[in-house]
C-alpha cells in the first residue's frame, strides 16, 4: 500500500500516471527558460537547494550539476522511491517522503527552495509558506513555478477543467504574503504525437482533453507559466 505523507494535496496527474508525467517532463520547456530565470535571481551554485514536490526527481540531477547539495521532498511514498532510485549514485541528493507543510529539515539549512507546478496554489499553502520561512536562510531564496491560467490556450483549458480556480484571488493571496512575480513563456515539445495526446489527457478533463488536441496540430504547444519568488 503506498504511503501518503499526512496533509498532502493528491496531484491527480503524476500520482495516478507517472509514465505519462514523465513524458510531461522531458517536453516541457526544451530551452531551460524557467530555470535561467531562476538562477538569475538567485544562482545556486555550491547552495544547498529543496525541490519540494520532486515527484519522481526529473529535476534533481540537473540541479545536482551545480549545487553542494539537493534534497527533493515528495509526499508520495512510491514517486519518493522511483526519485531514490533516479539519483542513486548522485553524491549530495537525498528524497525525503514528506509533505510541504511539514519539512524534515532544520531551521535555516536551505538556501534555494523551489516547486514546480506543486503545492503552492494560492489560498491554503500558508502551513508551507510557514516552513519555507522556517527552512530558507538568510540571503536564500524560495521560487514557485506554475500555469499561469489567465493566458493561452493552455490557461483556457486548464479553466475549463477547474472551473473554481480564480486566478485574481490567487494573485492578491501572492501579494498579500509579499512575493513577487514575472510571466514564463514556456513551451512543450514533443517527439511523439501520441506522447502529446496522452500528456494532455491527463492535464484536462476527458472533453476538454479531446478539445485541446483538436485544437493543437503538430508536436509543440505553448505553455504561458508564472515565476513567483521571495528573498529572505
Amino acid at each position: 500500500m503506498t504511503r501518503i505523507a499526512k496533509g498532502a494535496i493528491p496531484s491527480p496527474n503524476i500520482w495516478n500516471t507517472p509514465q505519462i508525467y514523465e513524458l510531461e517532463n522531458r517536453a516541457v520547456d526544451p530551452d531551460g527558460a524557467a530555470d535561467a530565470a531562476m538562477r538569475a535571481l538567485r544562482p545556486w551554485d555550491g547552495a544547498t537547494v529543496l525541490d519540494i514536490g520532486c515527484g519522481t526527481g526529473f529535476h534533481l540531477p540537473v540541479l545536482a550539476r551545480e549545487a553542494a547539495r539537493v534534497i527533493g521532498v515528495e509526499p508520495h511514498g512510491d514517486l519518493a522511491a522511483l526519485a531514490r532510485r533516479r539519483c542513486a549514485g548522485l553524491p549530495g541528493v537525498s528524497v525525503h517522503a514528506a509533505a510541504a507543510q511539514d519539512l524534515p529539515l532544520p531551521d535555516a539549512s536551505v538556501d534555494v527552495a523551489m516547486a514546480r507546478w506543486a503545492y503552492f496554489f494560492g489560498p491554503g499553502c500558508e502551513p508551507g509558506l510557514r516552513e519555507l520561512s522556517r527552512v530558507v536562510r538568510r540571503g536564500g531564496a524560495a521560487f514557485v513555478v506554475d500555469l499561469d491560467a489567465t493566458r493561452g490556450s493552455f490557461g483556457r483549458w486548464f479553466s475549463r477543467t477547474v472551473p473554481a480556480y480564480a486566478p485574481r484571488e490567487v494573485e492578491a493571496f501572492w501579494q498579500r504574503h509579499g512575493w513577487q512575480r514575472r510571466e514564463l513563456d514556456l513551451r512543450m515539445v514533443f517527439q511523439r504525437r501520441a506522447d502529446l495526446e496522452a500528456v494532455l489527457r491527463i492535464e484536462f478533463a476527458p472533453e476538454v482533453a479531446e478539445q485541446a488536441i483538436a485544437e493543437t496540430p503538430g508536436l509543440e504547444l505553448p505553455y504561458p507559466n508564472v515565476l513567483r519568488w521571495r528573498y529572505f
